[in-house]
């Protein structure tokens, strides 16, 4: 099954055209869109273009809310209980900017088939926009430490690593396993991963296989999602201190709840202050 969590409305085009354009037998796919957006208009044209594909032949879901309760945590945990969704072993996810290449899917499903024990398969993220301006390549390479050092060497040594929210296929015995999606934090990615971890499932990193999507290109964007990937793991660890400090594998999961990637956003933020900040005129 194909997920798409629609809460940005400039791509929900090229989001849902990518889904349905993957290279997977037809009565062995489901797209999925859901649509947490607030503007009755958006609603409109997201599920238009829904039945436009419809009528071309593609198994697809159109499902919204009537309130954003949970936020994508909420979102992702009432689309997991449509009886369809009973029929499927998998499930990739991807934020509305996400735009996965068609073999997609067939590099990625082969490996949890081929190991019962694995839960999760990542993929690595590409930017479109990385060269727009200086925010962006600093993002971009701050990004590249976590996918090339972090990602690639849990992966390698089969330690814990953290899910990124998007572009990844889990299992689905493995999500309901654990629990699912819990909205409890801002960062329901890390906190599916992390219950995952303790329960002894394994991860896959697959660094060949990229997404593109596009990078904040403003610094408000920018201060939003550091705030949340920031604060979101902390408040995690205050909640599953106990269970993590007491697991075999508390020291990889203690250091993906740690601030990320800390000196260069440091070096970042303090930038921004210098740019950004009052003048002292003597």
């Amino acid at each position: 099954m194909m997920r798409f969590d629609l809460t940005e409305t400039q791509v929900y085009e090229l989001s849902i055209g990518a889904a349905c354009g993957l290279s997977w037998p037809s009565d062995r796919l489901i797209v999925q869109v859901l649509d947490d957006s607030t503007d009755p208009a958006i609603k409109r044209l997201v599920k238009t273009e829904c039945r436009r594909w419809e009528s071309k032949g593609v198994n697809i879901k159109y499902e919204a809310r009537e309130n954003r309760n949970g936020y994508k945590a909420g979102n992702l945990k009432r689309g997991m209980k449509h009886s369809y969704v009973k029929q499927c072993e998998y499930v990739a996810i991807f934020d509305a900017d996400f735009q996965p290449e068609p073999n997609f899917l067939r590099l990625t499903v082969p490996s949890l088939l081929r190991d019962p024990d694995i839960a999760l398969v990542q993929s690595r993220w590409s930017f479109v926009n990385a060269d727009e301006c200086l925010m962006t390549r600093m993002q971009e390479m701050s990004l590249d430490y976590h996918f090339n050092i972090e990602q690639q060497a849990g992966s390698s040594t089969y330690a814990f690593f953290g899910f990124n929210g998007t572009a990844g296929v889990w299992r689905i015995s493995a999500l309901n396993e654990v629990g699912g999606w819990k909205d409890r934090t801002t960062v329901e990615d890390m906190d599916l991963a992390v219950r995952a971890g303790l329960k002894g499932w394994k991860f896959l990193y697959l660094g060949d296989v990229k997404v593109k999507n596009e990078l904040p290109s403003t610094f408000k964007a920018y201060r939003n999602q550091q705030h949340r990937w920031s604060c979101g793991p902390a408040n995690l660890f205050r909640k599953m201190g106990p269970q993590i400090l007491t697991a075999k594998v508390s020291l990889a999961i203690s250091f993906h709840l740690l601030p990320p990637r800390m000196p260069l956003l440091l070096c970042f933020h303090i930038c921004f202050f210098l740019l950004d900040g009052p003048s002292n005129d003597r």
